[in-house]
């Protein structure tokens, strides 16, 4: 079985406002559906137009909505590390540049949606983001890789703006 490496680039912004204004900037920025909801939607479509329709109409502003979200630091809180640092793992996407990416590197499909990790640290609220485009880049697919880095200076313009 082949097995190939892939070398991941971290974009890392850290912000001195709070783990709260961070979080609360990017749930401002982001979509948030019912995502049982949303399927249902996207399985009903009856078309292309259909279904981009219900993807459009749950966006945010930034042109990304939240599939998940994961909060880490509850289980730091409640495995006793004291203090608890705060930690959440936002996944993050926009289903209709997935597509743009997966019709010409399918393996896209393993890396989106996105994730960004936000957590406390002594030295500030670390924002962080794997880029899209690391990813891709082994696949040697320029289309791809081009729509790769749209998404990336997206994702990294959301994160800048929550760090304020």
């Amino acid at each position: 079985m082949p097995i190939q490496k892939v070398a991941v680039e971290r974009f890392i912004v850290v912000s001195s406002r709070s783990f709260a204004e961070v979080v609360g900037a990017i749930d401002t920025a982001i979509g948030h559906p019912d995502i049982h909801t949303f399927w249902k939607d996207i399985a009903a479509a009856h078309s292309w137009n259909q279904l981009e329709e219900t993807i459009h109409a749950v966006l945010g502003n930034s042109g990304f909505m939240e599939f998940t979200r994961f909060d880490h630091g509850q289980f730091l809180k409640k495995g006793g590390v004291v203090p608890a640092p705060q930690i959440v793992r936002i996944v993050l996407g926009n289903p209709l540049i997935m597509k743009r990416m997966a019709e010409h590197v399918p393996d896209a499909g393993s890396y989106a949606p996105v994730t960004i990790l936000v957590d406390e640290r002594p030295d500030g609220v670390h924002i962080s983001y794997d880029r899209m485009a690391s990813f891709l880049a082994p696949y040697g697919n320029w289309s791809a890789l081009a729509v790769a880095q749209e998404l990336d200076a997206k994702v990294e313009a959301l994160i800048t703006a929550a760090a304020g």
